[in-house]
């Protein structure tokens, strides 16, 4: 569906992409995570025809992207981008419009459209008389308005509660279904593990790590996790190094690495003479992937 290869993107002397590559297939949620100013802002703009790349190549449908693809692909910024002096109903007339949509067309595909976001009893409301996620929800019916092939979420559920942010999840979930491809950024973790088919991680200008959830567990050289408080730290550590383990730093939390999925009691009896305040089995998740990759492509401790 789209295809990147390649992809360069400097701002003066300043490398931001270095040699970009992803593919997002047919029907899938792709989820592109990063730090701050890993790219993915600068990806999206390229890809929207906001910025110019200064090489590599995209591909759309099996056919380089171009001024027309924008009538294919749908983007919900982070920014709301409706105007909140008009109605849900008016806001999706005028957004199809630039789209080409007119008469029956239109009318049916708003009517589809508030449907599939329950915006029927707010249709005739202004956008600045709602909530947030009443916001954010025609921001992505917007984005949706002329059917699209391919649709980017950038950051689609920031700065919302976990209530509204589980209700968008869902119906995110009901686009899957449809086969549209979904492009999604995010820095909730959690939202990409849960939404997602497939995760690529961005970092010093290229994707360092990408596949599905249990592809990326595999980078992890364990079968579980073990959080760990402890008055005695250093030795601890030398504990671990003897068992041949290994261990982490997670948001400043000691972690073991552990080979086998040890009950906390055979855990216990590896540090007979280690005071232990407290263990944690944890499952590895897309946190620990996260940090692991950017551990081994980065600056940061772990």
């Amino acid at each position: 569906m789209l295809k990147i290869e390649h992809l360069i993107k400097s701002f003066g002397d300043q490398p931001v992409l270095k040699d970009l590559n992803l593919n997002i297939r047919k029907g899938e949620i792709y989820a592109l995570l990063g730090k701050n100013g890993s790219g993915k802002s600068t990806t999206i703009k390229i890809l929207c025809n906001l910025l110019n790349a200064d090489g590599g190549s995209i591909s759309f449908k099996d056919k380089p992207l171009d001024h027309q693809s924008k009538y294919e692909i749908g983007i919900a910024p982070q920014e709301i981008s409706v105007y909140n002096n008009l109605t849900f109903k008016e806001n999706l007339e005028f957004f199809g419009s630039l789209y080409g949509l007119s008469g029956f067309k239109l009318k049916s595909r708003i009517s589809e459209l508030f449907d599939i976001f329950g915006l029927n009893q707010h249709a005739n409301k202004k956008i600045d008389q709602l909530s947030g996620g009443w916001k954010r929800r025609i921001n992505l019916a917007v984005a949706l308005i002329h059917n699209p092939d391919l649709l980017i979420l950038d950051e689609p559920t920031a700065g919302l509660d976990i209530e509204i942010r589980n209700e968008l999840w869902a119906l995110i979930g009901e686009l899957k279904k449809k086969e549209i491809s979904i492009l999604l950024t995010t820095h909730l973790l959690e939202e990409a593990e849960n939404l997602c088919n497939r995760i690529g991680i961005l970092h010093n200008g290229m994707i360092q790590a990408e596949g599905t959830i249990e592809e990326l567990k595999k980078l992890i050289p364990a079968k579980k996790i073990a959080m760990v408080e402890t008055p005695d730290t250093e030795k601890l550590i030398e504990r671990i190094n003897q068992n041949g383990w290994q261990y982490r730093y997670y948001n400043k939390r000691l972690a073991m690495l552990m080979p086998q999925d040890y009950s906390l009691s055979e855990i216990i009896n590896h540090f007979p003479d280690v005071s232990l305040i407290s263990i944690a089995k944890r499952d590895i998740s897309l946190e620990h992937i996260y940090y692991e990759v950017l551990q081994k492509n980065a600056e940061i401790p772990i």
